[in-house]
Protein backbone atom coordinates (compact mmCIF):
# COMPACT_ATOMS: atom_id res chain seq x y z
CA UNK A 1 0.00 0.00 0.00
CA UNK A 2 2.22 3.31 -1.30
CA UNK A 3 0.18 5.63 0.60
CA UNK A 4 1.36 4.11 3.84
CA UNK A 5 4.54 4.49 5.36
CA UNK A 6 7.23 2.15 5.83
CA UNK A 7 6.85 0.41 9.39
CA UNK A 8 9.15 0.26 12.51
CA UNK A 9 10.67 -2.98 12.73
CA UNK A 10 9.51 -4.20 15.70
CA UNK A 11 5.48 -3.76 15.12
CA UNK A 12 6.40 -5.09 11.31
CA UNK A 13 7.51 -8.30 12.63
CA UNK A 14 4.29 -8.59 15.11
CA UNK A 15 1.83 -8.16 11.97
CA UNK A 16 4.04 -11.37 10.12
CA UNK A 17 5.19 -12.97 12.21
CA UNK A 18 1.72 -13.49 14.50
CA UNK A 19 -1.93 -15.20 13.94
CA UNK A 20 -3.27 -12.03 11.70
CA UNK A 21 -0.35 -12.27 9.27
CA UNK A 22 -3.04 -13.65 6.63
CA UNK A 23 -4.78 -10.83 6.63
CA UNK A 24 -2.80 -8.00 7.13
CA UNK A 25 -2.32 -7.00 3.20
CA UNK A 26 -6.60 -7.19 3.09
CA UNK A 27 -7.18 -4.96 5.93
CA UNK A 28 -4.34 -2.72 4.23
CA UNK A 29 -6.78 -2.91 0.93
CA UNK A 30 -9.39 -2.04 3.07
CA UNK A 31 -7.89 1.09 4.52
CA UNK A 32 -6.85 2.26 0.79
CA UNK A 33 -10.64 1.51 -0.02
CA UNK A 34 -12.04 3.99 2.72
CA UNK A 35 -9.45 6.43 1.53
CA UNK A 36 -8.06 6.61 4.85
CA UNK A 37 -4.81 9.47 5.52
CA UNK A 38 -1.37 7.66 5.82
CA UNK A 39 -1.17 8.78 9.51
CA UNK A 40 -4.43 7.06 10.10
CA UNK A 41 -3.95 4.16 8.64
CA UNK A 42 -0.61 3.97 10.32
CA UNK A 43 -2.17 4.33 13.68
CA UNK A 44 -4.80 1.70 12.71
CA UNK A 45 -2.10 -0.69 11.59
CA UNK A 46 -0.10 -0.36 14.43
CA UNK A 47 -3.15 -1.09 16.48
CA UNK A 48 -3.32 -4.77 14.96
CA UNK A 49 -0.13 -4.90 15.21
CA UNK A 50 -0.33 -4.41 19.18
CA UNK A 51 -3.73 -6.52 19.14
CA UNK A 52 -2.14 -9.41 17.06
CA UNK A 53 1.33 -9.63 20.06
CA UNK A 54 -1.46 -9.72 22.87
CA UNK A 55 -3.65 -12.18 20.49
CA UNK A 56 -0.10 -14.40 20.19
CA UNK A 57 0.66 -14.63 23.74
CA UNK A 58 -2.75 -15.08 25.02
CA UNK A 59 -2.86 -17.98 22.50
CA UNK A 60 -6.07 -16.76 20.86
CA UNK A 61 -6.85 -18.08 17.76
CA UNK A 62 -8.50 -15.67 14.99
CA UNK A 63 -11.58 -17.78 14.58
CA UNK A 64 -12.37 -16.61 18.56
CA UNK A 65 -11.78 -12.90 17.66
CA UNK A 66 -14.68 -11.16 19.02
CA UNK A 67 -15.91 -7.66 20.52
CA UNK A 68 -15.18 -9.90 24.32
CA UNK A 69 -11.97 -10.64 23.40
CA UNK A 70 -11.06 -6.69 22.24
CA UNK A 71 -12.71 -5.44 25.60
CA UNK A 72 -10.31 -7.62 27.34
CA UNK A 73 -7.47 -6.43 25.04
CA UNK A 74 -8.31 -2.94 26.34
CA UNK A 75 -9.37 -3.17 29.15
CA UNK A 76 -7.00 -5.81 31.15
CA UNK A 77 -4.03 -5.68 28.95
CA UNK A 78 -3.72 -1.73 27.49
CA UNK A 79 -3.76 -0.68 31.24
CA UNK A 80 -0.69 -2.74 32.27
CA UNK A 81 0.72 -3.22 28.77
CA UNK A 82 4.39 -3.09 29.03
CA UNK A 83 4.80 -4.16 25.18
CA UNK A 84 8.26 -2.26 23.61
CA UNK A 85 8.42 0.94 22.10
CA UNK A 86 7.16 2.03 19.49
CA UNK A 87 3.34 0.66 20.44
CA UNK A 88 0.29 2.08 19.67
CA UNK A 89 -1.69 2.68 23.13
CA UNK A 90 -4.13 5.73 22.33
CA UNK A 91 -7.91 3.96 23.72
CA UNK A 92 -9.58 5.48 20.61
CA UNK A 93 -7.03 4.18 17.79
CA UNK A 94 -7.32 0.74 19.32
CA UNK A 95 -10.46 0.22 19.48
CA UNK A 96 -11.16 1.84 15.71
CA UNK A 97 -8.49 -0.51 14.54
CA UNK A 98 -10.12 -3.64 16.03
CA UNK A 99 -13.51 -2.53 15.06
CA UNK A 100 -12.12 -2.26 11.06
CA UNK A 101 -10.86 -5.68 11.67
CA UNK A 102 -13.47 -7.52 13.05
CA UNK A 103 -15.99 -6.12 10.53
CA UNK A 104 -13.74 -7.28 7.68
CA UNK A 105 -13.39 -10.36 9.39
CA UNK A 106 -16.82 -10.81 9.04
CA UNK A 107 -17.15 -10.03 5.15
CA UNK A 108 -14.94 -12.58 4.79
CA UNK A 109 -16.86 -15.46 7.07
CA UNK A 110 -13.67 -15.95 8.96
CA UNK A 111 -14.98 -15.21 12.07
CA UNK A 112 -18.83 -15.39 13.39
CA UNK A 113 -21.05 -12.02 13.66
CA UNK A 114 -21.52 -10.57 16.81
CA UNK A 115 -23.31 -12.83 19.72
CA UNK A 116 -26.91 -12.31 20.58
CA UNK A 117 -27.34 -11.37 24.30
CA UNK A 118 -28.41 -14.92 26.27
CA UNK A 119 -29.43 -15.57 29.61
CA UNK A 120 -33.52 -14.86 31.26
CA UNK A 121 -33.37 -11.04 30.31
CA UNK A 122 -32.58 -11.27 27.14
CA UNK A 123 -34.97 -13.94 26.04
CA UNK A 124 -37.86 -11.94 27.47
CA UNK A 125 -36.82 -8.78 25.87
CA UNK A 126 -36.27 -10.95 22.63
CA UNK A 127 -39.80 -11.88 22.77
CA UNK A 128 -40.91 -8.29 23.75
CA UNK A 129 -39.43 -6.94 20.57
CA UNK A 130 -41.26 -9.57 18.23
CA UNK A 131 -44.57 -8.10 20.06
CA UNK A 132 -43.84 -4.98 19.38
CA UNK A 133 -42.71 -5.40 15.67
CA UNK A 134 -45.42 -8.50 14.53
CA UNK A 135 -48.41 -7.66 16.73
CA UNK A 136 -47.78 -3.52 17.82
CA UNK A 137 -46.15 -2.43 14.14
CA UNK A 138 -44.07 -0.36 16.05
CA UNK A 139 -41.14 1.12 14.11
CA UNK A 140 -37.94 -0.13 14.95
CA UNK A 141 -36.41 3.41 16.75
CA UNK A 142 -39.72 3.07 19.06
CA UNK A 143 -38.52 -0.54 19.86
CA UNK A 144 -35.22 0.56 20.29
CA UNK A 145 -36.60 3.18 23.07
CA UNK A 146 -38.83 1.00 24.80
CA UNK A 147 -36.54 -2.25 25.15
CA UNK A 148 -33.84 0.50 26.56
CA UNK A 149 -35.73 1.23 29.71
CA UNK A 150 -37.60 -2.47 30.22
CA UNK A 151 -33.80 -3.55 30.21
CA UNK A 152 -32.72 -1.20 32.66
CA UNK A 153 -36.05 -2.65 35.13
CA UNK A 154 -35.76 -5.98 34.59
CA UNK A 155 -31.62 -6.01 35.35
CA UNK A 156 -32.23 -4.15 38.72
CA UNK A 157 -34.99 -6.85 39.54
CA UNK A 158 -33.92 -10.38 38.20
CA UNK A 159 -30.37 -9.67 36.79
CA UNK A 160 -29.58 -13.54 35.68
CA UNK A 161 -32.50 -14.85 37.10
CA UNK A 162 -35.69 -15.66 35.85
CA UNK A 163 -37.97 -12.97 34.68
CA UNK A 164 -41.10 -13.97 36.46
CA UNK A 165 -43.61 -10.75 36.61
CA UNK A 166 -45.28 -11.53 39.56
CA UNK A 167 -42.43 -11.13 42.15
CA UNK A 168 -42.27 -7.23 40.95
CA UNK A 169 -43.37 -5.23 43.56
CA UNK A 170 -45.53 -2.39 43.03
CA UNK A 171 -42.88 -0.08 45.40
CA UNK A 172 -40.03 -1.58 43.54
CA UNK A 173 -41.33 -0.34 40.43
CA UNK A 174 -41.74 3.28 41.69
CA UNK A 175 -38.19 3.20 43.09
CA UNK A 176 -37.15 2.53 40.11
CA UNK A 177 -39.24 5.24 37.77
CA UNK A 178 -37.96 7.84 40.49
CA UNK A 179 -34.14 6.44 40.16
CA UNK A 180 -34.72 7.53 36.52
CA UNK A 181 -35.78 10.37 36.88
CA UNK A 182 -33.17 11.39 39.12
CA UNK A 183 -30.93 10.78 36.60
CA UNK A 184 -32.51 12.65 33.95
CA UNK A 185 -35.60 15.36 35.18
CA UNK A 186 -37.19 16.22 32.11
CA UNK A 187 -41.00 15.79 31.28
CA UNK A 188 -39.53 13.74 27.76
CA UNK A 189 -37.77 11.19 30.17
CA UNK A 190 -40.57 10.76 32.61
CA UNK A 191 -42.89 10.21 29.37
CA UNK A 192 -41.03 8.07 27.91
CA UNK A 193 -40.74 5.92 31.17
CA UNK A 194 -44.09 5.73 31.61
CA UNK A 195 -45.04 5.05 27.99
CA UNK A 196 -42.84 1.86 28.07
CA UNK A 197 -43.96 0.76 31.10
CA UNK A 198 -47.25 0.95 30.25
CA UNK A 199 -46.77 -0.78 27.03
CA UNK A 200 -44.84 -3.72 28.59
CA UNK A 201 -47.30 -4.23 31.41
CA UNK A 202 -49.90 -4.60 28.98
CA UNK A 203 -47.73 -7.07 26.70
CA UNK A 204 -47.32 -8.87 30.03
CA UNK A 205 -51.03 -8.94 30.75
CA UNK A 206 -52.12 -10.89 27.66
CA UNK A 207 -49.82 -13.51 29.30
CA UNK A 208 -51.91 -13.88 32.28
CA UNK A 209 -49.12 -11.93 34.57
CA UNK A 210 -51.18 -9.88 37.10
CA UNK A 211 -50.21 -6.63 36.38
CA UNK A 212 -52.49 -3.95 37.67
CA UNK A 213 -51.09 -3.15 40.81
CA UNK A 214 -48.03 -1.91 38.97
CA UNK A 215 -50.10 -0.22 36.49
CA UNK A 216 -51.55 1.48 39.56
CA UNK A 217 -48.24 3.14 40.41
CA UNK A 218 -46.70 4.33 37.02
CA UNK A 219 -48.12 8.09 36.81
CA UNK A 220 -48.07 10.20 34.00
CA UNK A 221 -46.36 13.43 33.65
CA UNK A 222 -48.65 16.85 33.24
CA UNK A 223 -49.32 17.16 30.07
CA UNK A 224 -51.89 19.90 27.82
CA UNK A 225 -52.06 18.34 24.37
CA UNK A 226 -51.90 21.09 21.77
CA UNK A 227 -50.71 23.38 24.94
CA UNK A 228 -47.34 25.12 23.26
CA UNK A 229 -46.98 26.87 20.13
CA UNK A 230 -44.70 25.52 17.54
CA UNK A 231 -40.80 26.82 17.50
CA UNK A 232 -40.70 28.30 14.13
CA UNK A 233 -37.98 30.89 12.76
CA UNK A 234 -38.52 33.87 11.10
CA UNK A 235 -37.63 35.08 7.86
CA UNK A 236 -34.89 36.92 9.06
CA UNK A 237 -33.67 33.59 11.21
CA UNK A 238 -34.49 32.15 8.05
CA UNK A 239 -32.27 34.38 6.05
CA UNK A 240 -29.21 34.14 8.46
CA UNK A 241 -28.96 30.45 8.75
CA UNK A 242 -28.95 29.96 4.69
CA UNK A 243 -26.10 32.51 4.85
CA UNK A 244 -24.01 31.16 7.21
CA UNK A 245 -22.78 28.33 4.63
CA UNK A 246 -19.93 30.36 3.99
CA UNK A 247 -16.92 29.18 2.05
CA UNK A 248 -14.95 28.77 5.47
CA UNK A 249 -16.93 25.76 6.29
CA UNK A 250 -15.21 22.37 4.81
CA UNK A 251 -18.49 21.73 3.40
CA UNK A 252 -20.77 24.29 2.74
CA UNK A 253 -22.82 23.34 -0.26
CA UNK A 254 -23.86 19.80 1.55
CA UNK A 255 -25.00 21.70 4.65
CA UNK A 256 -26.78 23.99 2.49
CA UNK A 257 -28.68 21.45 0.63
CA UNK A 258 -29.31 19.77 3.78
CA UNK A 259 -31.05 22.86 5.07
CA UNK A 260 -32.63 23.69 1.71
CA UNK A 261 -34.61 19.67 2.02
CA UNK A 262 -35.73 20.46 5.80
CA UNK A 263 -36.93 23.80 5.24
CA UNK A 264 -38.21 23.78 1.79
CA UNK A 265 -40.00 20.15 1.78
CA UNK A 266 -40.24 19.78 5.55
CA UNK A 267 -37.86 16.09 4.98
CA UNK A 268 -37.00 14.76 8.49
CA UNK A 269 -33.59 14.42 9.15
CA UNK A 270 -33.85 10.49 9.02
CA UNK A 271 -35.36 10.93 5.21
CA UNK A 272 -32.60 13.44 4.25
CA UNK A 273 -30.14 10.93 5.35
CA UNK A 274 -31.70 8.16 3.28
CA UNK A 275 -32.09 10.19 0.48
CA UNK A 276 -30.96 8.18 -2.81
CA UNK A 277 -29.80 9.70 -6.11
CA UNK A 278 -32.26 7.57 -7.94
CA UNK A 279 -35.00 8.95 -5.74
CA UNK A 280 -34.66 12.60 -7.73
CA UNK A 281 -36.43 12.64 -10.73
CA UNK A 282 -34.81 15.99 -12.29
CA UNK A 283 -37.16 15.80 -15.82
CA UNK A 284 -40.44 15.49 -13.55
CA UNK A 285 -39.43 17.85 -10.89
CA UNK A 286 -40.12 15.21 -7.74
CA UNK A 287 -38.23 13.20 -4.83
CA UNK A 288 -39.69 10.14 -4.22
CA UNK A 289 -39.24 9.34 -0.17
CA UNK A 290 -39.21 5.69 0.29
CA UNK A 291 -37.97 5.37 4.14
CA UNK A 292 -40.36 7.60 5.87
CA UNK A 293 -41.83 7.37 9.36
CA UNK A 294 -44.86 6.37 8.17
CA UNK A 295 -43.16 3.55 6.17
CA UNK A 296 -44.89 4.03 3.31
CA UNK A 297 -43.84 6.02 -0.07
CA UNK A 298 -44.86 9.66 -0.70
CA UNK A 299 -43.80 11.24 -4.31
CA UNK A 300 -43.16 14.95 -3.31
CA UNK A 301 -42.32 18.08 -5.99
CA UNK A 302 -39.11 19.68 -5.81
CA UNK A 303 -38.75 23.03 -5.42
CA UNK A 304 -36.61 24.99 -7.78
CA UNK A 305 -34.98 26.36 -4.98
CA UNK A 306 -33.96 22.87 -3.25
CA UNK A 307 -33.41 21.23 -6.94
CA UNK A 308 -30.35 24.32 -7.39
CA UNK A 309 -28.94 23.29 -3.82
CA UNK A 310 -28.84 19.08 -4.79
CA UNK A 311 -27.45 19.80 -7.89
CA UNK A 312 -24.27 22.87 -6.61
CA UNK A 313 -23.69 20.23 -4.18
CA UNK A 314 -23.57 17.13 -6.93
CA UNK A 315 -21.89 18.66 -8.93
CA UNK A 316 -19.00 20.49 -7.15
CA UNK A 317 -18.67 19.34 -3.87
CA UNK A 318 -19.77 16.14 -3.12
CA UNK A 319 -16.91 13.48 -3.17
CA UNK A 320 -16.32 11.09 -5.81
CA UNK A 321 -17.80 7.60 -4.96
CA UNK A 322 -19.68 4.68 -5.68
CA UNK A 323 -22.66 5.02 -3.17
CA UNK A 324 -25.30 6.12 -4.34
CA UNK A 325 -27.17 7.97 -1.30
CA UNK A 326 -27.22 11.53 -1.92
CA UNK A 327 -25.00 12.71 1.15
CA UNK A 328 -22.07 10.75 1.43
CA UNK A 329 -18.89 10.71 4.22
CA UNK A 330 -16.57 13.57 3.59
CA UNK A 331 -13.60 11.80 5.62
CA UNK A 332 -12.36 8.66 6.36
CA UNK A 333 -14.30 5.81 5.91
CA UNK A 334 -15.60 7.13 2.68
CA UNK A 335 -17.99 5.57 0.21
CA UNK A 336 -20.61 5.71 3.13
CA UNK A 337 -23.70 7.85 3.58
CA UNK A 338 -23.82 9.68 6.28
CA UNK A 339 -26.33 9.14 8.84
CA UNK A 340 -29.70 11.19 10.95
CA UNK A 341 -26.78 12.06 13.46
CA UNK A 342 -24.89 13.67 11.21
CA UNK A 343 -27.85 15.61 9.46
CA UNK A 344 -28.78 16.65 12.67
CA UNK A 345 -25.23 18.14 13.90
CA UNK A 346 -25.17 19.85 10.42
CA UNK A 347 -28.74 21.37 11.51
CA UNK A 348 -27.58 22.12 15.09
CA UNK A 349 -24.58 23.78 14.25
CA UNK A 350 -26.06 26.06 12.13
CA UNK A 351 -28.20 27.38 14.85
CA UNK A 352 -25.18 27.80 16.57
CA UNK A 353 -23.20 29.94 14.15
CA UNK A 354 -26.13 32.68 14.16
CA UNK A 355 -26.70 32.49 17.57
CA UNK A 356 -30.08 30.59 17.65
CA UNK A 357 -31.56 28.66 20.91
CA UNK A 358 -32.79 26.20 18.84
CA UNK A 359 -31.35 22.60 18.85
CA UNK A 360 -33.92 20.41 17.31
CA UNK A 361 -34.49 19.53 13.62
CA UNK A 362 -37.96 20.11 13.86
CA UNK A 363 -37.84 23.65 14.07
CA UNK A 364 -37.03 23.90 10.29
CA UNK A 365 -40.69 21.46 9.71
CA UNK A 366 -42.44 23.61 11.78
CA UNK A 367 -41.18 26.89 9.70
CA UNK A 368 -42.36 25.33 6.32
CA UNK A 369 -45.98 25.00 8.11
CA UNK A 370 -45.87 28.55 9.07
CA UNK A 371 -45.22 29.45 5.74
CA UNK A 372 -48.10 27.65 4.37
CA UNK A 373 -50.48 29.14 6.34
CA UNK A 374 -49.50 32.83 5.96
CA UNK A 375 -49.54 32.43 2.59
CA UNK A 376 -53.46 31.15 2.89
CA UNK A 377 -52.54 26.58 2.69
CA UNK A 378 -55.49 25.13 4.77
CA UNK A 379 -54.57 22.51 7.50
CA UNK A 380 -55.03 19.82 5.78
CA UNK A 381 -52.89 21.06 3.02
CA UNK A 382 -50.34 21.54 5.57
CA UNK A 383 -50.96 18.01 6.68
CA UNK A 384 -50.14 17.07 3.15
CA UNK A 385 -46.81 18.71 2.51
CA UNK A 386 -46.03 17.21 6.17
CA UNK A 387 -47.25 13.81 5.24
CA UNK A 388 -48.92 13.33 8.87
CA UNK A 389 -51.15 10.32 8.88
CA UNK A 390 -53.67 12.04 11.30
CA UNK A 391 -54.99 15.61 10.71
CA UNK A 392 -55.00 15.88 14.55
CA UNK A 393 -51.46 16.03 14.17
CA UNK A 394 -51.39 18.96 12.35
CA UNK A 395 -53.66 20.50 14.70
CA UNK A 396 -51.00 22.78 16.56
CA UNK A 397 -50.67 24.92 13.60
CA UNK A 398 -54.09 26.61 13.95
CA UNK A 399 -52.94 28.53 16.96
CA UNK A 400 -50.52 30.05 14.31
CA UNK A 401 -53.70 31.16 12.11
CA UNK A 402 -54.25 34.32 12.90
CA UNK A 403 -56.16 35.78 10.34
CA UNK A 404 -58.89 32.71 10.76
CA UNK A 405 -58.67 32.64 13.89
CA UNK A 406 -60.28 36.37 14.25
CA UNK A 407 -63.35 35.18 12.38
CA UNK A 408 -64.12 33.06 15.28
CA UNK A 409 -62.79 34.89 17.89
CA UNK A 410 -66.08 36.10 20.51
CA UNK A 411 -65.91 39.71 21.83
CA UNK A 412 -64.02 40.01 25.06
CA UNK A 413 -66.66 40.69 28.11
CA UNK A 414 -67.02 44.68 28.71
CA UNK A 415 -65.16 45.61 25.35
CA UNK A 416 -67.48 47.37 22.85
CA UNK A 417 -66.64 44.93 19.55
Amino acid sequence: MNSIKSFHPTPKAWLHNTVLDPYVEEFKVRLERGRYSAITANKYLGGIAHLARWMTQCGLPVRLLDERSVEQFLDKHLPRCDCPKPVVRTHGDLRAACNQLLGMLREQDIIAGPSAPTGPVADELRSYDEHMRDVQGLSTGTRRGRLRIVQRLLLCKFADSPVVIADLRPEEVRQFIADQLDLRKTSSNAASLSSALRDYFRYRATCSDPVGPLMGVISSPAHWNLGSLPRALSDADVDRLLASFTSALPSPKRGYAIIRCALDMGLRRGEIAKLMLADIDWRAGTVTLKSTKSRRQDILPLPESTGQALADYLRHERPITSNPAVFVRRLAPHDQPIGADAIARVIRDAYQRIGLPHSRTHALRHTLACRLLEHGSSLKEVADVLRHRSLNTSLIYAKLDTPKLATVALPWPGSTS
